[in-house]
C-alpha cells in the first residue's frame, strides 16, 4: 500500500532556518525530518511538543541551575 504525501510550504526567516539547520545537521536530521517529528508528537500527544505561555517561567537560581545540570549531565 502506498502512502500519500503532502508537500508543505512555509516561509521562515533565512537566519532562523540557517541556525536551525546547523543544529539539525549535528543531530543527523533535516528540517523536513524535524517537521515530521514535530507533527508526529502533535498527533501522539494531541498538543504541541513544547509549552506556550504568556507568563514567563521564573529564572532559576544559580543553585537550581546547578541541580538541573547535575540531574541532566551528572556531576561536574
Amino acid at each position: 500500500m502506498s502512502k500519500a504525501n503532502t508537500v508543505f510550504k512555509a516561509t521562515v526567516p533565512n537566519a532562523r532556518l540557517n541556525k536551525a539547520n546547523a543544529v539539525l545537521h549535528k543531530l543527523g536530521l533535516s528540517a523536513e525530518d524535524a517537521f515530521n517529528l514535530m507533527l508526529a508528537q502533535i498527533a501522539i500527544h494531541k498538543a504541541l511538543p513544547f509549552s506556550l505561555s504568556l507568563q514567563p517561567k521564573p529564572m532559576l537560581s544559580p543553585e537550581e541551575q546547578a541541580d538541573e545540570w547535575t540531574r541532566a549531565y551528572g556531576a561536574y
